[in-house]
């Protein structure tokens, strides 16, 4: 057992490289917005997939509950999100996002077009490709989810 090399172990080099690849992103949403992680997450899901509950947000970050709930709160505390009751289920409540949150989202994601650029230009467009095709493979989104 002495041998094991974390260098080689997945999980370990994919949160290592999660954590070297979002810090520089994160400080910004911090700075601007005073956002933490998963407030991006909610943001990002609503901004880009449209209203939706929280438990759908949960879902597709693969994010628990209760960290939703919490960033939930705080982003309607800055008004950047709202919650109303769902027309099909009145105990569901639907998350929408508000013009601040918009105008928010809009602006973090040419924020992190353009970091995600500047992360990539390093590798040979087919390095590129085989990352994503890997990353997106591992994170079960399949061939164009």
């Amino acid at each position: 057992m002495a041998d094991f090399d974390l260098g080689t172990f997945v999980p370990y080099l994919l949160n290592q490289a999660a954590e070297e690849t979002g810090q520089g992103f994160a400080r910004i949403y911090k700075a601007r917005y005073g956002m933490l992680r998963t407030e991006w997450r909610v943001l990002f899901h609503l901004g880009r997939y449209g209203d939706m509950s929280a438990s759908e947000v949960g879902r597709l970050s693969k994010t628990h509950k209760t960290k939703i709930s919490r960033a939930v709160a705080a982003l309607g505390r800055k008004r950047f999100v709202a919650k109303r009751e769902s027309a099909e289920d009145r105990r569901r409540e639907i998350l929408t996002l508000l013009p601040l949150g918009r105008r928010a989202f809009e602006d973090l994601v040419v924020v992190a077009e353009r970091q995600n650029m500047a992360m990539l230009e390093s590798l040979s467009q087919a390095e590129r490709e085989i990352l994503i095709k890997c990353l997106r493979k591992l994170a079960g989104f399949g061939p164009t989810g």
